[in-house]
């Protein structure tokens, strides 16, 4: 059951910049606490996926930079699906986004669904509310990987980015997924190392095939050479939002908030053993929960 209580100082507080009210108030939420603030669908959110070791945070780090001298806030939710708790390599990764300690533009935040599939869906747009509420024009979602949980989670964004390495393989293991789809830019980061444009070529001609992925934007980029970033951003910031993508993300969402449902029953394990006990078949579990 969720609870509502005041926290209006903490807003105000939060609204006004103080990080360390807004962490208490992110932390809140994750408690499943809702907060006083009325839903907003301006929200300007970049959801970025792809697969370990393509550079995807040192390549936000950039962009960061970039955002920040444009007059930009940006909050950072990054999200690690496979890790129990927050830490190690999830850490290590925080540490490449350089702008980290951009002062008063910049605010990260690390978060872990603690191997719960839609484990921070319910919490996801109230965080997301939150943040645009306390003034961050960019936000960004960022997680570990390309598979079914990671879309997901950035569909929770109304701006999907894939990024990845000069290795095709790895795109191909995206397909398979389905965050193709969803993708409105694909970006081939590390575009200073060799294969980067035959990478390039071999996604446009693959997207060709897709009668969802025409319209789809393909880049290359160089976090080391800071090339093609600058590039990045003026896509994103002029984006327009394809309807069936709309469509795809929403049902994402409907499906992650139906598995939380179901997974948050308080019937759950009961339902399971009569289940596995032949007690009951599949539709009467169906119809219990």
């Amino acid at each position: 059951m969720e609870m509502v209580l005041s926290h209006d100082n903490n807003i105000a507080l939060a609204k006004q910049g103080n990080r360390r009210e807004l962490a208490k108030l992110l932390t809140i939420i994750e408690s499943g606490e809702r907060l006083p603030i009325k839903e907003s669908n301006e929200s300007w959110v970049l959801g970025v996926t792809g697969p370990p070791g393509v550079g995807k945070s040192t390549l936000i780090g950039v962009m960061i930079d970039e955002w920040v001298r444009r007059g930009e806030k940006v909050a950072v939710l990054a999200i690690d699906p496979s890790s129990p708790k927050s830490g190690g390599a999830l850490l290590g990764d925080r540490m490449r986004m350089s702008s980290a300690d951009n002062g008063e533009s910049v605010f990260i935040r690390s978060l872990a669904t603690r191997n719960h599939p839609g484990g921070l869906m319910p919490f996801l747009d109230s965080m997301i509310n939150l943040l645009s509420y306390c003034g961050w024009t960019k936000i960004i979602i960022e997680t570990v990987g390309s598979g079914q949980s990671e879309i997901r989670i950035v569909a929770f964004a109304n701006r999907i980015m894939l990024v990845d390495g000069p290795d095709r393989g790895d795109i191909i293991q995206a397909e398979k997924a389905g965050i193709i789809e969803l993708a409105d830019i694909i970006v081939i980061n590390k575009s200073d190392l060799p294969n980067s444009d035959a990478a390039a070529i071999s996604i446009k001609k693959s997207l060709e095939y897709s009668n969802k992925g025409n319209d789809t934007i393909v880049m290359l980029t160089s976090s080391i050479n800071n090339t093609g970033v600058s590039e990045l951003i003026e896509e994103l910031d002029n984006l327009h939002v394809d309807k069936d993508r709309s469509i795809l993300r929403t049902k994402e969402r409907l499906l992650s908030a139906w598995d939380y449902r179901l997974l948050s029953n308080p019937s759950l394990n009961d339902i399971l053993l009569n289940l596995e006990s032949g007690a009951i078949n599949l539709d009467e579990a169906l119809n219990h929960l």
